[in-house]
């Protein structure tokens, strides 16, 4: 799983290979330019820093297409070299820049953070960062805000189940709407039955789901 740097996620098994979010890294730096007049961010750690990591991002926009494989590859030839720069960079300068400092936080939480966000190397399958994710809970995040909060825990959960199912759905292209019509039709075509193994194939993944639920989109 790809995430931000909570530390609860890194008291996971160890059979999860924990990620770390090189957008939330970069988004440090891009607050602290933020702050700072336009004429005056040229040159300045943030401005350097997003220029490096910028560059990850480039040969990421170039293997989108490419097979699991051949961005491992890629990534181990093209990116490592350059993360392992950025984060000697970093060392350079840690022990001369205030700590407290908002530069001094942005610095630090990508030196504690290595570790994670070194993770994307190991695997062409582990995305750099988890804006998909984001992206894909922001409709809920402002429902959130919205309404407030559930009338009651179950209707909490009853919320957050309903959205993970439309949610996957559209990752693996398909339309929520259909694609729910067809599970809820499904169903109760097997109910008096013993076994559950069609429930496989009503999975968002599954090669079984009719042509009619599909997306012209593409897959996430």
């Amino acid at each position: 799983m790809t995430s931000d740097g909570y530390q609860s996620y890194h008291d996971l098994p160890e059979s999860i290979v924990v990620s770390g979010c090189l957008c939330h890294a970069r988004r440090k730096y891009d607050e602290i330019l933020k702050s700072i007049p336009e004429k005056e961010r040229k040159g300045t750690v943030a401005d350097e820093a997003i220029k490096r990591i910028g560059l990850l991002y480039r040969i990421e926009s170039l293997i989108k297409d490419k097979s699991a494989q051949e961005r491992h590859e890629v990534r181990l030839k093209q990116s490592k070299p350059i993360l392992d720069a950025y984060f000697q960079w970093l060392d350079s300068m840690s022990g001369a820049i205030n700590n407290s400092s908002i530069i001094g936080k942005a610095i630090n939480y990508s030196l504690n953070q290595r570790e994670y966000l070194e993770h994307y190397l190991l695997d062409g399958n582990i995305p750099i960062d988890n804006s998909a994710t984001e992206r894909s809970i922001r409709i809920f995040a402002t429902g959130r805000k919205n309404w407030e909060f559930c009338n009651t825990p179950n209707g909490a959960k009853a919320s957050a189940i309903i959205y993970s199912i439309t949610q996957t759905a559209i990752a693996n292209g398909l339309r929520p709407y259909d694609y729910l019509v067809h599970v809820l039709e499904t169903i109760p075509k097997h109910y008096m039955g013993t076994s559950r193994d069609f429930l496989k194939d009503l999975l968002p993944w599954s090669e079984k789901i009719p042509e009619n639920c599909k997306s012209k989109r593409n897959k996430i």
